[in-house]
Order: structure tokens, then C-alpha cells, then sequence
């Protein structure tokens, strides 16, 4: 019987410099975002699709204010969150251009965020699915590589929930309406824009928290220090199943 055990991986470097200060800088940037983004919310908690919307319009959502623990500045102030909101909009608006183009160049987006041959077949992303649910993440230098669940989290994220956050933010943005009316009209009017921008927030705040959840299940030093130093060291791979 052999008793000898799977040889551990080194530790490879996973992610560029680029990389980790857009990760660290968009995180940032997301939170301050969400916390101004609800101190502006309270001046009016109403939802409403179309054009218009006022206290008298009938709303699809209706919202308690938010606590001062939720928002920026931390009590009501709307100027203040409006200040803080469109500044850290403009930061996140061109660090988000930045790392698209050079994640371009780099081919980063071709090498690890393109599906490759086989990985959106049925029974290939049944098999992710079941496997994130049984906590069964992978070891040795599968580790490295993005799965299909991964990709498209990423993909979705990337080029469609952040560029959307951005496009329905000019459509609410007065100036931006009378200069690009026609963005307004294509989200459905102001309001329309106002709604879909909260539920994308809200997508956005949902990746967030189960992408921590799988950072601290699949190793969270490792994770952590991959995003920090951008070194890895692959989880040791399984011992084979014992035959039947």
C-alpha cells in the first residue's frame, strides 16, 4: 500500500499588480458608494418606474430611511452625500476604464475569463453547481484556474452590472439628460434609471457577500495574501478515492 502523500504546491504568483490595486480600489470605492448612495435614498425611499415620480405617484417599492450607521456622512445629509457619492463615482468611472483596457492588453480577459471548449455544457456546470454546494472546492493546481461559476460571476460583474451602476447614474443625472436624452429614453426615463440603479446596487452587494463567503470557506489566508502579495499556495490535492 502506498501511504505516501500528495506533494504540497509552492506558491505561484495568481494575480498581477494591476489586479489587486483595482480589487482593493473597487472595494473601497463599492462600499462608500452604497453607504452615500442610501444617504441620498432617505431624502426620498420611493421607487418608482417611468418618468416621473413624487409622493403622490404610485411607487413599486416603498423603503424605510436607512440608519445613519448605513450611510455617508453617517446622518441626513443630502448635499453631503451627494458630494461624496459623485466624487467617489468619478474614481470609480475611470479605475474601471483603466483596468478594462490594460486587463485588455494584458489579455488577461482572454486567458482567464474566457469560457473555454466544453465549460458552459449543461453537464459540466451541473457538476460546478454540486460541487460548490457540497463545499468541494478545487485542489492543487486546479486552484489556479477560474471555473465556470467564476467566469461568469465575473463576466456579469465586470461588463454588465459595474457598466450598468455607471450608465443609469449619468441618466440620473440631470446635465447628463439634457446632453444624452437618449439614454434617458433607453432606460425607460429618469425613475426607470433610478430603480434599476438601486437593484443593481443591491446585485452588486449580493456578489460581494458570497464572494466573501467562498474566499473564507476555500482558505481565506491563502486568498488573502494572494490579493495582497499576489502569491498563491495551491491547496494540497486530494488523496485518490479508495477503489470500490
Amino acid at each position: 500500500m502506498d501511504d505516501s502523500k500528495p506533494a504540497l504546491p509552492g506558491p505561484v504568483r495568481r494575480h498581477r499588480v494591476s489586479t489587486r490595486l483595482w480589487h482593493w480600489t473597487n472595494a473601497l470605492c463599492v462600499y462608500l458608494l452604497l453607504a452615500s448612495g442610501l444617504g441620498i435614498f432617505n431624502a426620498h425611499p420611493r421607487l418608482y418606474w417611468g418618468e416621473y415620480g413624487a409622493n403622490f405617484d404610485h411607487a413599486w417599492l416603498t423603503l424605510q430611511r436607512f440608519g445613519g450607521a448605513w450611510t455617508l456622512p453617517g446622518h441626513y445629509d443630502l448635499a453631503m452625500s451627494r458630494r461624496w457619492h459623485l466624487s467617489l463615482a468619478l474614481v470609480f468611472g475611470v479605475t474601471l476604464l483603466v483596468y478594462l483596457l490594460w486587463s485588455l492588453a494584458n489579455r488577461h480577459v482572454g486567458r482567464d475569463l474566457a469560457f473555454r471548449r466544453g465549460e458552459l455544457a449543461p453537464r459540466h456546470v451541473w457538476r460546478e453547481i454540486r460541487d460548490h454546494a457540497r463545499l468541494r472546492f478545487p485542489t492543487g493546481m486546479a486552484a489556479l484556474r477560474y471555473n465556470v461559476l467564476q467566469k461568469a460571476s465575473y463576466i456579469g460583474v465586470i461588463f454588465i452590472l459595474l457598466p450598468l451602476m455607471i450608465l443609469t447614474g449619468l441618466a440620473m443625472s440631470p446635465g447628463m439628460d439634457a446632453a444624452w436624452p437618449w439614454l434617458t429614453g433607453l432606460l425607460g426615463g429618469r425613475q426607470s434609471a433610478r430603480s434599476i440603479h438601486f437593484i443593481t446596487a443591491w446585485l452588486l452587494v449580493a456578489f460581494f457577500v458570497v464572494h466573501i463567503v467562498m474566499v473564507l470557506l476555500a482558505g481565506p489566508l491563502s486568498g488573502m495574501r494572494a490579493m495582497v502579495t499576489g502569491w498563491y499556495r495551491p491547496p494540497p490535492p486530494r488523496d485518490r478515492e479508495p477503489a470500490a
